[in-house]
């Protein structure tokens, strides 16, 4: 029985059968014309076409027959190249530590499901891979797993954030309880957590965290858990004493009926609170749109400079290539910045992308994005976990010519609709 998650990706299938290669060509005409197929008019084989289903049955009809060897050829060296060779080797996949972390912890209903009965995704202890072993014998189920979990690990790790907050020990179960599609780490005692998450996720923690203090002295009615949840969650609206009202998820109190901005999104605040909101970030509080330029904290001073080479990527071999070349000289960290007065090590990396219209104007955009300082930002390395260095800052570079997309290179044929859909978040498009 097929794997059901192959069935959905080849929904049509073609087999070619040659009945002069079993030994009773008579018996397989038979077997294909009782299935209605007939060969065409003058050709030697049967070409049939169908769903997965239909072709799997007449394969397993044709793999109870006999093939034809010719004699002269039984012994030579010829036939016995011509013998099944031993499946391809499933290539390890690299893979990042905070990613996995996140996908074990987070995401293990999506994990168990792409690796399915047939096939075991795992990571040994001492190497930044995962490998993938079969359960059965047919290794074709290892290669479409292999292919499913690079698909899902990338786009993840274009969606995923590691941010690095102060935090008072009493709110650290608090918000493990309150924001649990995030992996929250680290020692109460230290005052410090690491939390690892999808973007829009980070955003809610972060507007939190940065209203929690106003909120609790501010509101007329406690911040009570149900009241966190429902910020958390995007919900404005409460219900008290049979009475539906709306409040604002930023300072929680309900709206003063004159009082109320609605934003383009339709997400309404109280309007002072939302004015102070857009000083720190012109975002919605609630989705995350972009009202007017957004600012980031990319350490000032860098440069970002590019080149052309007539050599092509993989996937875009008409074209040339166009080199990012990106430098960030260390320094000291502004008010804006995690460890404010203390050193940061700075970074230089190259990217690339391909030199055809789409490209240049992906480069356009890029550059709009570094000259306003949303390229890169200093936090948590997830690669070395060291503090106080450069990362890349959620706009997700090709830094490999090739590999594919597990290496972060090429081919990757919808890498530039992605990293479109990365900057349109940030309101560059």
């Amino acid at each position: 029985m097929a794997n059901a998650s192959l069935k959905e990706v080849f929904s049509d299938v073609t087999l070619i059968v040659d009945p002069n290669t079993f030994k009773e060509p008579n018996r397989v005409k038979y077997i294909l014309t009782e299935c209605g197929i007939r060969a065409t008019r003058g050709a030697l084989c049967y070409e049939v076409q169908g769903s997965f289903d239909k072709i799997e049955d007449l394969f397993v009809k044709m793999s109870s027959l006999d093939r034809y060897v010719d004699p002269n050829l039984r012994d030579s060296p010829l036939h016995h190249q011509q013998r099944p060779r031993s499946p391809t080797p499933v290539k390890p996949v690299a893979i990042v530590g905070a990613v996995w972390d996140f996908i074990q912890q987070r995401c293990s209903k999506e994990l168990k499901r792409i690796q399915g009965d047939d096939v075991l995704i795992h990571k040994p202890h001492d190497k930044m891979v995962v490998t993938f072993q079969s359960r059965i014998k047919d290794p074709v189920w290892v290669h479409f797993a292999r292919e499913r979990f690079v698909t899902f690990y990338q786009r993840l790790a274009t969606d995923l954030k590691v941010k690095t907050y102060s935090l008072d020990p009493q709110y650290y179960k608090s918000l493990q309880g309150q924001f649990p599609e995030l992996l929250i780490e680290g020692s109460p005692s230290k005052d410090k957590i690491t939390v690892t998450g999808r973007y829009m996720h980070i955003v809610l923690l972060e507007d939190f965290l940065r209203h929690r203090s106003s909120a609790a002295v501010t509101s007329q009615r406690p911040l009570t858990p149900q009241r966190v949840r429902a910020r958390a969650s995007g919900t404005t609206h409460n219900k008290q004493s049979d009475e539906e009202e709306e409040s604002c998820p930023i300072c929680l109190d309900t709206i003063k009926e004159n009082e109320t901005k609605t934003l383009e999104c339709k997400h309404s605040f109280c309007r002072s609170c939302v004015e102070m909101a857009f000083k720190t970030k012109p975002v919605c509080p609630t989705c995350g749109a972009v009202y007017g330029e957004l600012k980031g904290t990319q350490p000032k001073g860098g440069t970002m400079t590019t080149t052309k080479e007539k050599s092509s990527l993989s996937g875009y071999e008409k074209y040339g290539t166009i080199v990012i070349q990106y430098h960030i000289p260390s320094g000291i960290q502004k008010e804006e910045h995690p460890n404010p007065g203390q050193t940061y090590q700075g970074a230089s990396r190259t990217a690339y992308l391909p030199d055809s219209s789409e490209g240049r104007n992906v480069l356009a955009l890029l550059k709009r994005a570094f000259d306003q300082r949303l390229t890169f930002t200093i936090g948590r390395s997830s690669t070395t976990g060291m503090e106080n260095m450069v990362t890349w800052n959620d706009i997700h570079h090709k830094t490999s010519r090739s590999g594919g997309t597990s290496c972060y290179g090429y081919p990757d044929p919808d890498y530039l609709r992605r990293l479109q859909d990365e900057l349109k978040v940030k309101g560059i498009y």
